[in-house]
């Protein structure tokens, strides 16, 4: 009964920007660690962006500078502005929550495709 559900994805031309939102129900949001993951077509999935239930944030070296993530404890939701997108940023991009020794769950991915 636990689910993310991503929403924001889209076309976008290069240096454009988009927000991602991911809804989380089924956890006590605040008590875990959120994420945002990506996956490229023929690639591995890779951490985009971290947020613990605090604030503190850890990113990705490409996105640095570019990508913000955000939460919001009493909405459930956890956010990713996308500024100054790059083709190379095209990937399903997937919401994830974790805590140590509870639980380690995936929203079903949202397509950013950033061409012109």
């Amino acid at each position: 009964q636990v689910q993310l559900v991503e929403s924001g994805g889209g076309l976008v031309q290069p240096r454009g920007s988009l927000r991602l939102s991911c809804g989380a129900s089924g956890i006590i949001f605040s008590r875990y660690i959120m994420g945002w993951y990506r996956q490229a077509p023929g690639k591995q999935r890779e951490l985009v962006a971290t947020i613990t239930g605090g604030g503190s944030t850890n990113y990705a070296d490409s996105v640095k500078g570019r990508f913000t993530i955000s939460r919001d404890n009493a909405k459930n939701t956890v956010y990713l502005q996308m500024n100054k997108l790059k083709p190379e940023d095209t990937a399903v991009y997937y919401c994830n929550s974790h805590r140590q020794r509870e639980g380690n769950y995936w929203g079903q991915g949202t397509q950013v495709t950033v061409s012109s």
